[in-house]
């Protein structure tokens, strides 16, 4: 099953933990909405500054910390995903608890290993 997912943190650098997820997320045809603090390209995907409000996701993965979190929080409720993966070093009690208010999965693990092992 395709799993729309959101980056948050989406960057450029081949060697950014974000880059090799959306590189994975894609070989898995996953469909992808990317936001970073540029608007560039991303292995063809456009990197957007701001949350799409409209955008219908499954499963929101972060690589921000969380300080830079905080000020996606009402945009990430508001798209009401299925779960939220904190990725290592994002992990994040407060928005955890916000989520899991909205019936909202939260998962402290990281993305590449759950593609990799088939559990996304």
């Amino acid at each position: 099953m395709q799993k729309t997912t959101l980056v948050i943190g989406a960057s450029t650098n081949p060697e950014r933990y974000s880059f090799k997820a959306i590189a994975l997320l894609q070989r898995y045809q996953h469909p992808i909405v990317a936001v970073g603090l540029r608007q560039e390209d991303v292995l063809a995907i456009p990197i957007q500054k701001n949350i799409p409000s409209q955008a219908a996701v499954h499963t929101v993965t972060l690589y921000v910390n969380p300080s830079l979190q905080q000020q996606y929080y009402t945009a990430i409720l508001a798209l009401k995903p299925q779960r939220i993966i904190f990725n290592p070093g994002t992990e994040n009690p407060e928005l955890a608890a916000l989520a899991n208010e909205q019936n909202i999965e939260t998962i402290d693990a990281c993305t590449l290993v759950l593609l990799s092992t088939g559990q996304y």
